[in-house]
Parts: C-alpha cells; structure tokens; sequence
C-alpha cells in the first residue's frame, strides 16, 4: 500500500535531477509506501527520514575527504574532485595540525603533509581554497582541538576575499569529547575544551547562520572498535553534552540546535547500519523535545553526514575495498544521510591517489543515478527485520544513556565528564574491539582476503600516492617567509590578548582568534597561549 505528499506528483523531476520517478522498465514510483496511518518520513519523531520525500527533492551531498602535501597540493585535488561533479568539500589536516603544532615544531618532523594537508598560517589557509568560491561551495574541515584557531582563519579568508559571513556554509567537527573518548588527538583538559566548543558555536550563531559549528562524530568511535550500538550511544549523549554545555553558556535550545549536525560511519552490517540511523533520528528527537524543550522542528530533525569504514578497508586484495565501500555507501543512503563520503580502495595502503578518490566519487554518482533508490523515501521502511533492529538500536542506546546520567547526577554533561575521567568510555571500546577481533581469530566473522578467500603467495601491485620528502621541506620554507615578513609586535599584542581573555570564561574568544589569524599568528604559537591558561591533558592508565 502507497501514500505520498499531496503537493508532490507521482512522476515529478527533483529540483536538481531531470528524472521521472519510475523504475528501469517505466513503472510509475510513488514517494512513499506504507500505510497510510503509519509513520511518515518528515513526521515526527523522524525515523522515516528529516524530509517528506527524502532524496526526491534533493541528494544527498557528495562531500569527498581530501587533504595531503601543501595547501597547493590539496587545492589542486580539490578542484579536480569538483570538476569531477563532487559539490562539497571536505579537509584532512597533518597529524600536526589536528595536534596544535605547527610544522617547524620538533614533534612535527616527519609528520608534515603526510596523514592530511599542512596548515600553519593564514597563508595556507588562503593557498588551500585559492579560486573556490567559499560563498558557493560547501566546506567541510575534521579537526577538533585547534577547530576554533582553525575556524577563524577561514573565517578570515572568507573576510578578506569579500565573502558575506552569512554566505559560509559547511561543518567544522569541533567535537572535543569523542577525542578522549577514541580519537585521541586532544591538547586541553576537558573542559576549557568545552569551553571553545561553545565559544564558537555562539559565534556561529550570531555571525555564520549556514554554519554548523558542531559535527558529533560517532565515527570515530566506530573506527576504535565500538559496536554499532556504542557508537549510536556515545554519539548521541556527546550531543546532549554539548547541548546541555550550550544551554549553561547563555544559549536557548531553539537558538542553536537546528545548526548541531552528526557523524556517523558505514560499516559492512548493512541492516544494522540502516537500522541504527533510523534509530538516532527517532532518539534525537525525543530527547531534544522532552528532555531539553526544543520546539523549532529542525531542532529535533537530525540531520547527518557518513563515511564509509575505513577499519573494513583492507591491505589485502585492495580492489575487493571497491565492493565494500559499495555496500556501505548504499547503506548510509538507504539509512537517509545528508551527505556521504565514500572511501577510496587504496587507503589501506595510503593516501588516496587521484584515480582512486575520484573511483570512490563515482560510486556514490552510480547509486545516485543508476540503482533508483533514491526515488523513494525509506524504502525499507516497513520491513520486519529492520523494524525490529531498529528498536533494539534504540533499547541499548537508552541503556548507554542511563549509565552515563547516573555517572553525572542527571547531567549528561557532567556524565560525560565524569565517564572521560574514570576510563569507562574507552573500556567499553577496547572490550568491544577486543570481541570483534576474536570473532575474526576464531573463524566466526570472515573478511575476504584476511581470514577467508585469501590468495596465498599474491604481492600488491596496487599504485599507491607517495608523499616527497620534499613537501616538508617546501612546508617548513613557507613558515619561515611568514613569519620574516610578519609584524613581530602584533603577533605578540594579539597572543597577549589571547592569553588574557583565554582566563575570563565569560569573553569569547573567537574574535582574537580572528584577529590573530590576520596578523599572521600561527597555529601552535595560538594553541601555546591557550595551554599557558588552560593545561594539557594526559590520559590515566
């Protein structure tokens, strides 16, 4: 049994795509199916989907992760991903980066360029989007510690090339908590991090109204080696962390959240996966309406980005990578992401060359045009098997939720904190990961290529992108020009004023950060201010 949105034909072209809603041999397609007294997508609490008629109005965005070398070399990959027929940007930053340093400090010697793209200055930043334009296109920048020094120098460039504020869209992931969680890649205690987390989503909501200043990355998580279930579940009480952290700094609920946007991964469970982004858009919902009063729609409508898994990835038969990332992209969209960014085969091996990124683009333009799935809204909605196990996802979410309230007195802020510093997150990841790779050891899950199906005596032939040392080199040339020609005395006038502001909790400070970012400041002389106020975080054992 069919029903549909009123306003919309059976047979209409999407805004964006001059298609009929029909399958291969013609037959007529309805937007939705179900019946007609059951959950619709765009209803309330959302599980269906955030839209009425999903990808029939709109696709998904098609954001490729790029970022290696110099802000030259990545500028180039950039523009060919968006030649390519990618509308959405998204940057991998240097290990040193994601860490505050820069790419002249000792602990950054051969890092520079390697893991991502190499930023220390205003200089980079403006080399890095050179002749794109930051009011059309969509940017997306993963990093988490230095988001806010980061931010600024975008929002810098934007400034300085007369881009309208207003006109800036995309995500900064500015999620702090995941990182002492799984990620690692942490500088500050937890909560002065907090504490820029908030600054720059309040500055986001005065100043970048198509900006989400907090992507909650669940990704990450995933990739330590959380369960499907853990990841929902940390995911979605970092969250309500940040909401909750949001609400004590002034913000109102309705004010800020329709601008909060998740992360998720793509794994090879493709039921369980489909199931469990149906389920974080119904708990969201339900938390944001009854436990913090949203009432602006789009603040209960989780909207969200996904990456295929890169931990399913292997060295081992890489073209075998093509089916995976296949399936796992065909699952987030059938799941009703927003945006998707597929992986390339040869990431186990390095980082992606051109062919293979743009390989993993056309992945999502086959499912996008070929496969016919977008023509309906959830389509597998309605399907025992899915319903069923989107409900559980839902049973152990809440089950994760309760724990880390307990933990907080009520608070799930508190409780996220409280949970950081006794370990508990990263216990119940390193268990979980722990099981998995007992399931591969003992035969009971099979990876082709790793534990099954494997080719004995075969040796990789698979052409793989090479960073020249060279890179470092021209990286570190760079750094030193900026700072010869730099005005010595400014840099330290506004490192002064970062410190001092950085030890009143009621100053933003994005503003310095914006003002230093123009005078040259770099990133780790920026984060350095910071740390003499805020301290450095170490991990208990």
């Amino acid at each position: 049994m069919a029903d549909q949105p009123a306003a919309e034909p059976a047979r209409t072209a999407s805004p964006d795509r001059d298609v009929p809603f029909e399958t291969m041999s013609g037959i007529p397609l309805e937007a939705v199916y179900g019946p007609k007294d059951a959950e619709r997508p765009g209803e309330f609490p959302y599980t269906r989907g955030p839209h009425a008629s999903m990808y029939r109005s709109r696709l998904w965005t098609m954001r490729q992760f790029a970022g290696f070398g110099t802000a030259t070399d990545t500028n180039h990959r950039f523009k060919e991903l968006l030649e390519a027929g990618g509308n959405g940007l998204s940057t991998a930053f240097d290990m040193p980066t994601l860490l505050g340093r820069d790419s002249d400090d000792p602990w950054a010697k051969g890092e520079v360029g390697r893991a991502g793209v190499a930023v220390d200055t205003l200089v980079d930043m403006e080399t890095l989007f050179s002749g794109i334009d930051l009011g059309s296109v969509s940017t997306s920048m993963t990093i988490n510690s230095p988001a806010a020094v980061i931010m600024a120098m975008y929002v810098a460039v934007g400034d300085r090339h007369g881009v309208a504020r207003q006109r800036l869209s995309g995500t900064i992931q500015n999620d702090i908590l995941k990182e002492y969680q799984a990620q690692k890649e942490y500088v500050f205690p937890p909560r002065p991090s907090m504490r820029l987390v908030t600054d720059l989503m309040r500055f986001a909501t005065a100043e970048l109204p198509r900006w989400h200043p907090v992507s909650i990355s669940g990704y990450h998580i995933r990739e330590a080696g959380s369960t499907a279930a853990q990841e929902l579940g940390f995911t979605l009480a970092n969250g309500f962390a940040y909401v909750e952290a949001a609400l004590a700094s002034g913000q109102t609920i309705d004010e800020f959240a329709p601008r909060l946007s998740f992360f998720f991964n793509a794994h090879m469970d493709f039921f369980e996966e489909i199931a469990k982004y149906r389920a974080a858009r119904r708990i969201w919902a339900r938390w944001m309406r009854d436990h913090y009063g949203a009432h602006n729609e789009r603040s209960l409508q989780l909207r969200f980005h996904t990456q295929t898994a890169g931990v399913s990835l292997t060295a081992q038969q890489p073209q075998v990578n093509l089916v995976r990332v296949a399936i796992e992209a065909l699952a987030g969209v059938l799941g009703g992401t927003q945006s998707l960014h597929t992986d390339s085969f040869d990431e186990a091996l390095a980082l992606p060359t051109e062919e293979a990124a743009r390989l993993a683009l056309r992945t999502q333009q086959v499912i996008a045009e070929e496969t016919g799935v977008v023509h309906v809204a959830d389509p597998l909605g309605g399907s025992w098997f899915v319903e069923e196990l989107t409900d559980e996802m839902e049973r152990q979410a809440e089950a994760i939720f309760a724990h880390i309230a307990e933990a907080g007195s009520g608070s799930m802020l508190e409780g996220a904190f409280a949970c950081i510093d006794d370990g508990w997150f990263v216990d119940e990841i390193a268990d979980a990961a722990y099981a998995f790779q007992s399931k591969l050891a003992r035969g009971e899950w099979i990876q082709v290529g790793v534990n099954g199906f494997r080719n004995e005596g075969e040796r990789a032939t698979t052409p793989i992108l090479s960073i020249d040392p060279q890179v470092e080199v021209d990286q570190l040339e760079r750094l030193a020009q900026v700072k010869q020609d730099r005005n010595d005395q400014l840099v330290r006038e506004c490192l002064r004023t970062l410190t001092t502001e950085a030890s009143d909790p009621l100053v933003n400070l994005m503003p310095t950060l914006i003002e230093a970012a123009r005078a040259h400041v770099t990133v780790g002389e920026a984060m350095t201010a910071m740390e003499s106020v805020f301290g450095l975080w170490t991990e208990r054992a």
